[in-house]
């Protein structure tokens, strides 16, 4: 019997009791019908995650900013090795429990539109077409090649229109315009759908109106309608009940259970769902409706082997020896390299740039809350490691084998308050020659509502300056006239002064081996090559209200004022130039291609990695247009003194514009295509990336 048959004969020996126990993430036990009960709800973010030891890798924030699909496809498959293993050692062990299952609620690509979001860190950034990109990569990298054998099974969440305020997301309605909508708040979405991730989770909040996990529009119209997704749909948890107790658009649990049932919402994270027994006897849902969702979700047990004979288990080789393992963690640790950003590289009196330290930084003073602090590692939805290693423990190490060089360590100020008034703020003593100061944020500033427990704005930030306590003890430590390396961690911008310090490293939540990492940079073992996935703004001012989910003004594509640093942005140990971007053909038809070719030289002396962006931009943009659109990316390795040509095919989609009534459209005119290493708007500061380059086509 295939398995279509097997799945009809199931359901058609269920009673409505047993078919409606297995809507909700604590699925039932069937005995008589050999179905074993299963939990649903799974995390792994970035690493298996609440389930004890796994390898930790760089938070998703971080693994955005290295450009490299590459790279998160072989952590995604590392990921999917180290869950097999839990789950197979669990069943063995008679453990169904949550977070030992093999349906995984990420990835989260909602767009990071505003930096004060507290789970921006979840994301891959600000930009559609990179968190399209990444996402894809981490689905096939968790889910494996064959779509019918699941490895494990990937959620695209929050559908849609989801990035804040947490404090208002069980009760806001997103009123966002067609064209933000289907240009912005969509399109990553629809990447993973065509990628075939197995899964999509339902949002808290409404979206013009409609509750995202009971929305016709979302869910049948776009979702299963236009895009024809096959898999199944999962509410955010405890989002159902939201319904009828803060959105307030149906009366009673049965009626939210109904609506959301019948607009395509297969499984309940929640307590929900167990009221379609009412539902169905109140006439407000059919049978057919709850059997189509129950076929959906034993379709996707049956794709990850829940009920084939052990023997053809091709996973069941996979056991704890793979946990946590010296190559997994090695790959963490090449990860963190990879998404660590060099905001800023002055230089020394002798000309020469500051980092990486050389021999005469014989006097090392390390200080700041963060240098410590573990959970400057992992950010949120983490696992265990017994590896962590700490940015104060990374520099003590690589210090121990250089002879003379002396580290001394001081924490300074708290992480999360000003320190006690009595308390004299340790200064710069005068043999000191350099100052590495680790400031910044952790999960417990920053996360999702009820997790960020320093936060007064449920997980978010209020503003997205370096908190003021953090900043005065920086203007102590500079008025010791040492160097100040300054090493920022978080998940999201941070907006500093520019005379803050003499270099700026962005770490993110780097991982277990983070500490590592961030050493092994500052002391030039590897050169920083990741890239910013989000605008950094210069100050809280320059944003629109929170919680107007217009693009007016938000992220590279709209921001009309002066970042910080801009989205793409990231400096590097070596000198990168562009040559000869040509372009196959002056003039592009709708259904063509244009080849694109360019030619990067690294024109310094160290071996680096850069990653070259290319962008579209309409010469005769309307208002509402982006200024720039990121369309393609590759992340190359040269050697120093070497040039590499590459290519790029750019279909004529990539030239479309999303009008009001939110349709794909071509529009006439001439397009500037660029070839750079940051987002290359007027008001950009380049800040020693090499200079873009640019031709024009007319379509």
């Amino acid at each position: 019997m295939d398995r279509e048959a097997r799945i009809k004969e199931l359901v058609s020996r269920m009673t409505l009791e047993e078919k409606v126990s297995q809507l909700s993430f604590t699925s039932a036990a069937i005995p008589r019908l050999g179905i074993p009960e299963y939990n649903w709800w799974n995390e792994c973010l970035h690493g298996v995650a609440r389930a004890g030891v796994a390898t930790v890798f760089p938070q998703a924030i971080a693994l955005g900013a290295t450009f490299d699909e590459s790279l998160i496809q072989e952590i995604a498959g590392a990921i999917s090795d180290e869950a097999r293993a839990k789950y197979n050692e669990a069943i063995a062990q008679g453990n169904r429990g949550q977070y030992w299952g093999l349906t995984f609620w990420t990835p989260n690509i909602n767009i990071f539109r505003d930096p004060r979001w507290g789970r921006g860190q979840e994301t891959y950034g600000e930009d559609p077409f990179l968190t399209g990109r990444i996402g894809a990569a981490l689905v096939r990298g968790l889910q494996g090649e064959d779509p019918e054998h699941l490895k494990t099974a990937a959620c695209a969440k929050h559908f849609a229109v989801h990035s804040g305020p947490e404090k208002l997301r069980h009760t806001f309605d997103a009123v966002v315009s067609q064209k933000d909508l289907f240009e912005t708040y969509l399109p990553a979405f629809k990447a993973l759908v065509d990628a075939g991730v197995e899964s999509v989770m339902g949002a808290y909040n409404r979206t013009l109106g409609e509750p995202c996990c009971g929305s016709t529009l979302l869910l049948k119209e776009i979702l299963r309608g236009s895009w024809g997704f096959k898999g199944h749909v999962v509410s955010d948890c405890w989002a159902i009940q939201d319904f009828h107790r803060n959105h307030k658009v149906t009366p009673s649990p049965e009626e939210s259970a109904a609506l959301a049932l019948n607009a395509g919402c297969d499984l309940n994270c929640g307590c929900t769902y167990p009221e379609l027994t009412v539902s169905y006897k109140k006439g407000l849902v059919s049978m057919e409706a709850i059997d189509r969702a129950l076929t959906r979700l034993l379709r996707t047990r049956f794709k990850l082997g829940m009920f084939d004979p052990p023997a053809e288990d091709r996973w069941a080789g996979l056991d704890r020896r793979v946990i946590n393992c010296e190559k997994h963690r090695d790959l963490a640790k090449r990860a963190a390299l990879e998404s660590i950003v060099l905001l800023k590289n002055g230089t020394l009196s002798n000309g020469t740039n500051l980092l990486p330290l050389d021999s005469s930084s014989k006097e090392i003073l390390l200080v700041g809350p963060g240098a410590a602090n573990a959970h400057t590692l992992f950010g949120n939805y983490y696992g265990l490691s017994p590896h962590f290693v700490t940015i104060l423990e990374g520099l003590a190490a690589k210090v121990r084998d250089k002879f003379g060089v002396n580290l001394e360590y001081r924490q300074g100020c708290l992480q999360y308050d000003e320190n006690h008034p009595s308390n004299v703020p340790f200064g710069v003593s005068g043999s000191t020659d350099l100052v590495i100061a680790v400031f910044g944020l952790d999960g417990a500033m920053e996360g999702e509502e009820g997790d960020a427990i320093a936060s007064d704005s449920n997980g978010d930030r209020d503003r997205i300056e370096l908190p003021p306590w953090q900043t005065a003890y920086l203007r102590k430590l500079r008025d010791g006239g040492k160097p100040v390396v300054l090493v920022l961690t978080g998940g999201s911008p941070i907006a500093i002064p520019e005379d803050i310090a003499d270099a700026v490293i962005f770490a993110w939540y780097p991982g277990e081996r983070g500490g590592e990492a961030v050493a092994d940079i500052i002391f030039g073992d590897a050169v920083p090559s990741g890239k910013l996935p989000v605008t950094f703004p210069a100050s809280t001012d320059q944003l629109p209200p929170y919680e107007d989910y217009s693009m007016k003004g938000r992220t590279y594509r709209y921001m009309t004022e002066k970042p910080l640093y801009p989205f793409g942005f990231g400096l590097s140990y070596t000198q990168f130039r562009f040559t000869g971007l040509e372009l196959s053909s002056k003039t592009l038809t709708p259904g063509g291609t244009l080849d694109v070719k360019v030619e990067l030289s690294n024109i310094g002396s160290r071996d680096a990695e850069d990653v070259i962006q290319l962008y579209i931009s309409r010469e005769d943009r309307t208002g509402d247009e982006p200024l720039c659109s990121l369309r393609d990316f590759r992340r190359v390795r040269l050697p120093a003194g070497t040039s590499l040509a590459v290519n790029f095919r750019l279909s004529s989609s990539a030239f479309e514009t999303v009008n009001a009534q939110g349709e794909q459209v071509l529009l006439p005119g001439r397009y500037r295509v660029t070839a750079a290493d940051a987002a290359p708007l007027p008001v950009s500061r380049e800040r020693g990336a090499p200079a873009p380059l640019s031709e024009l086509v007319t379509v």
